[in-house]
């Protein structure tokens, strides 16, 4: 059954209290550059540095007791797996965290901090979720997947709720795309029209709307964010009853957004955090003059020296 408003408005109740209400900006250049009006949902001030928060608490308040005595896991690149360890530190559950040897140490460190194990025999994000289906069998953990989920999705759905009641005549929402949990939740909380950004480097989405069903891709993206292996069976059934706009941007063009919104927004984002701006900036994603667009800037979990590597045009 396809995700709705109404799951989206539950998971805001679940969630009240527990998530920061995030700003919302204006941004001059960008409306000036597009002759729309366009406003940055700041994602990044979300507790654990992203949206992915939202989600997880949702899903966490919905397991039986049952459930929560088996633990908690779940495989991510970094922000799934830092709001699943805050999240199950704040419900008292043992949570273990599957990420990839080549994921971003700043990321494992702070899932770390947050109080969870970290299982880090993953080479890579190909076979990340190999190494979860094992762990799920040998442990019995409950799963909270980090997109291909309702729950998860309609918590994630909330910021479009936050968004639209910020922004009167909101036309748009530009969405970021990894394996597709925000793209699901915010087409279920919004009924305007919905852009999805993807890397050109990590085309999950796309492989599947080709292809007709979730297939494997490399991801390779400097957007460490959104390389999801495969796309959720619910963004796509998201992408075929909306008819959700994709785009591809390039890897130029997101380090052109995370350079412009820390300069010209103050907003120290990720580079995946900075991929639906990168939709926007570089002319990829198609506007009408008086449009009024949200922006997502999801997340702002960045080390240190890959940002100043960014930052420097390197």
């Amino acid at each position: 059954m396809p995700l709705s408003r109404d799951d989206v408005l539950a998971a805001r109740e679940a969630v009240r209290g527990r998530v920061h209400r995030t700003p919302t900006f204006t941004s001059a250049t960008l409306s000036r550059q597009s002759a729309a009006s366009v406003f940055l949902k700041a994602e990044l001030f979300q507790r654990t540095g992203s949206f992915k928060v939202r989600g997880v608490l949702n899903k966490l308040g919905s397991l039986s007791a049952e459930e929560r005595s088996r633990g908690v896991i779940g495989a991510s690149a970094g922000n799934h797996a830092q709001a699943l360890a805050y999240g199950a530190a704040v419900e008292g559950l043992d949570c273990l965290v599957v990420m990839w040897q080549t994921a971003s140490e700043q990321k494992i460190e702070a899932t770390r901090g947050y109080g969870a194990a970290v299982d880090l025999e993953a080479e890579g994000p190909a076979v990340v979720f190999d190494r979860l289906a094992e762990l799920v069998d040998e442990t019995g953990r409950t799963l909270v997947h980090p997109f291909d989920d309702p729950l998860v999705a309609a918590g994630q759905g909330t910021v479009a709720l936050e968004l639209a009641e910020d922004v009167p005549g909101l036309d748009t929402i530009v969405v970021p795309v990894g394996g597709g949990g925000l793209l699901t939740g915010i087409a279920a909380g919004f009924d305007g029209r919905i852009v999805a950004v993807e890397p050109e480097r990590s085309q999950a989405l796309h492989a599947a709307l080709a292809a007709g069903s979730p297939v494997p891709v490399p991801p390779e993206s400097i957007a460490d964010g959104l390389n999801a292996p495969f796309a959720g069976t619910l963004a796509l059934e998201a992408c075929r009853e909306r008819g959700i706009e994709t785009v591809l941007v390039s890897e130029d063009e997101i380090a052109d957004g995370v350079r412009f919104l820390y300069e010209r927004a103050k907003l120290a984002c990720e580079a995946a955090g900075a991929a639906a701006t990168a939709g926007l900036l570089s002319g990829r994603v198609p506007f009408s003059e008086g449009e009024t667009i949200g922006v997502i800037v999801s997340g702002g979990n960045i080390a240190a020296q890959t940002a100043s590597g960014i930052l420097a045009g390197r």
